[in-house]
């Protein structure tokens, strides 16, 4: 069968038309793809500079390096302040206020309190009076960050609260736990200590292992545990020389844990 020359020239330009097409098409699709990343908007500058003060401060405060901390601090409440939002600072001060809970630090949150509670959500309320160590109901544990919902139905320690509290991921949130839970229950349980120290200890956070293993040493000294004792005072002896030989920087922590019963 002969093929004439007209019919492949146009069966030719056919095909290049249709490629043509598809390649339009494609580029349209690509800057309809392009225009919407550039449409979405930017992260407000304090937003972004907060985040990194407070990350800054969080570190140091874990690592005992309290001036790096309280500078970095103040650089985040003074980026907050540029919003004059009170929702926006209380949230930065429960941020802290949970930090140096989850260390043993157990002061009132009074920079949280000086600001007017009429601007403050019902979730920041909530979460106050959970770091506080309330009981708190239905509606208010709804409130909660995740982390922290299940903790709040706990009275007690148990084998079920020390797993619910095992499978929180984030090591922080497990400490907080930890801590609310004890502060809660009014016991110092040696099974909740030892996590809060294999927690500490894992993440290397000199300040809040520092705090839980001085409240290790003491309450195993109460109860005749000697050898837990020695092995609490031998770690912390590691964690305050810096090791074997080296002089360690010194941590700004109150050693009396005895607020903790």
């Amino acid at each position: 069968m002969r093929v004439h020359a007209p019919f492949l020239t146009g069966l030719f330009e056919a095909s290049k038309q249709a490629t043509g097409a598809v390649l339009l098409v494609c580029i349209a699709l690509m800057l309809l793809v392009v225009g919407g990343c550039a449409s979405k908007p930017a992260t407000p500058q304090w937003q972004t500079r907060t985040a990194s003060a407070m990350a800054l401060s969080e570190a140091a405060y874990l690592d005992g390096q309290e001036r790096i901390a309280q500078q970095s601090l103040q650089q985040a409440r003074e980026e907050v302040s540029r919003t004059a939002s009170v929702v926006e600072l209380a949230r930065l001060e429960l941020r802290q206020c949970a930090l140096q809970i989850a260390s043993l630090d157990w002061q009132p949150c009074s920079a949280y309190l000086t600001l007017p509670q009429d601007g403050v959500t019902p979730q920041l309320q909530a979460y106050h009076r959970y770091l506080g160590g309330a009981m708190l109901d239905t509606a208010e544990r709804a409130l909660l960050p995740p982390a922290q919902r299940q903790v709040a139905t706990i009275v007690e320690t148990s084998d079920a609260a020390l797993q619910a509290l095992r499978a929180i991921d984030e090591p922080l949130s497990r400490l907080l736990g930890v801590a609310v839970l004890m502060r809660r229950s009014g016991a110092p349980d040696p099974a909740l200590i030892a996590l809060a120290v294999e927690t500490a200890s894992h993440e290397g956070w000199r300040r809040p292992l520092l705090a839980w293993l001085l409240l290790q040493q003491r309450q195993a000294t109460i109860a005749g545990d000697s050898a837990l004792a020695n092995e609490a005072a031998s770690r912390i002896h590691i964690l305050q020389s810096g090791g074997c030989c080296m002089p360690a920087p010194s941590l700004a922590l109150p050693t009396d844990t005895s607020h903790v019963h």
